[in-house]
């Protein structure tokens, strides 16, 4: 009997939960955004589960509109920095893989390099970064600009970026720093690459003041939903967070992507894609429904329309909330989030009520609610069907449902010999079956040799 296929789980955090209205709940803690012993419970909760990796995602920028709606549901207006909070964690935690977004918008190429290989060591090869072109104008507000450039320029950034981030990471083959004190040597100047790069958007020379990581690079994650960012996530990301919230587009996301793989000289195998989720359970299906449907009554609102607003990227303040929004409001183009824009567009063309939108709309994440059986039940069945490689789990209220899911869900996956029982390696890329990418620079010297031989 053949072993079934194994899913991979990441749990995505916020403070409280990932609930517009998470901050409201009974069990939700105060100041938690801004807790390091907090991250370190939940993070230790999720290698409990013995889950492949946690994610912050993350924004540089606080709101500075519509303050008394941010209020109200106060997303990323008071977060750590996500890599120096990993860093915090992995010093709490032994195996579970530490992913976080950060912008090739709004960073140097040289400082992300340094930052993740430093994050990798530091958590013994448990380092992922989320690579993204950020999707809000707040941040481009802090750094010079009045709003982000358009979608398609950004992209070609971060393509750029990633090239040279990655030539970065392979500057030091493995082994070079040898520290041999009888011969007063403490690294190999034959084993450094010097990266020497002029492109349109970055110029550096020079090499990462620090060893190859124990992972030879950080796992690469990446979301994009766009046709650039698949084929970007097609050539580069190793990682990716599904955005399709039924299983028909998860099916065809799953498909697309994967098909793109080899015009880049991929295989299927080196990409795992994790469909977006969020779990709620209950005794029973109604249990569960009737328990998402209190927390949504807990959504003001005004923080309702505003996230609407915000992903659809127009303004939809001064419409009546019972009844159907306009078709005339959806804008032509999207220049942030294509995947939630579709999302909100789409309901809209089927008449739903303002009201009835803000209450459904859940950012590209299909909802898995009910009992323990239902959920294993859901999940294994994406798994067979080809809609996905595992499941980015977003965590709707903290520490209540991802407890639940620790305690009750994991030992159902396990039973059906879905999901590990323990961890078998010590690696993010060991827990997700990635190969250890060779130095290119002794990949090109080795395959110069047999072109020669």
């Amino acid at each position: 009997m053949s072993k079934k296929k194994q899913m991979a789980i990441g749990a995505l955090v916020h403070a409280n939960g990932s609930h517009a209205a998470s901050w409201l709940m009974d069990e939700a803690r105060p100041h938690a955004s801004t807790d390091i012993d907090y991250y370190r419970e939940m993070a230790q909760l999720a290698e409990r589960g013995k889950f492949d990796f946690f994610f912050i995602a993350d924004t540089p920028a606080a709101r500075t509109e519509n303050l008394k709606v941010w209020s109200r549901s106060p997303l990323f207006m008071n977060v750590l920095e996500p890599i120096t909070l990993l860093c915090a964690v992995a010093g709490a935690t032994t195996r579970i893989g530490l992913g976080a977004t950060a912008s090739t918008s709004f960073y140097e190429p040289y400082n992300i390099a340094r930052l993740f290989s430093s994050l990798d060591h530091i958590s013994h090869g448990r380092a992922a970064w989320n690579v993204v072109t950020s999707a809000n104008d707040y941040a481009a507000r802090n750094f010079g600009l009045d709003r982000l450039p358009p979608h398609a320029d950004r992209y070609t950034k971060a393509k750029e970026f990633l090239e040279v981030v990655e030539a970065l990471w392979d500057s030091w083959e493995d082994g070079a720093f040898v520290y041999d004190k009888a011969t007063c040597q403490s690294f190999l100047p034959e084993k450094q690459h010097l990266v020497d790069h002029k492109g349109k958007y970055f110029t550096v020379h020079g090499a990462l003041n620090i060893e190859r990581s124990p992972q030879g690079r950080p796992v690469i994650i990446q979301a994009g939903a766009s046709d650039t960012g698949r084929d970007f996530a097609a050539e580069h990301a190793e990682v990716v967070f599904g955005s399709s919230g039924n299983l028909d587009g998860a099916k065809g996301f799953y498909a697309d992507l994967k098909g793109r793989m080899a015009k880049f000289g991929r295989r299927p195998e080196d990409l795992k894609i994790c469909s977006g989720i969020s779990v709620v359970i209950g005794e029973s299906e109604q249990e569960a429904r009737d328990k998402l449907e209190s927390w949504q009554d807990l959504i003001h609102p005004d923080v309702g329309v505003m996230r609407l607003g915000q992903d659809l990227e127009t303004d939809l303040s001064d419409l009546p909330l019972d009844e159907p929004v306009p078709e005339h409001c959806i804008p032509k183009t999207s220049n942030h989030h294509q995947a939630y824009f579709n999302e909100i567009a789409g309901m809209i063309r089927q008449g739903l009520t303002l009201r009835d939108i803000a209450k459904r709309y859940n950012r590209s994440k299909a909802n898995f609610c009910g009992t323990v059986q239902q959920i294993a039940d859901d999940m294994e069945h994406w798994l067979e069907v080809g809609a996905c490689d595992g499941f980015m789990i977003s965590f709707v209220a903290l520490p209540s449902t991802m407890t639940d899911f620790v305690e009750k869900v994991v030992p159902e996956l396990q039973r059906r010999g879905l999901f590990r029982h323990d961890y078998e390696g010590r690696t993010l890329r060991e827990h997700l079956g990635l190969a250890r990418p060779e130095n290119r620079n002794v990949a090109a010297a080795a395959q110069g040799l047999a072109k020669r031989a």
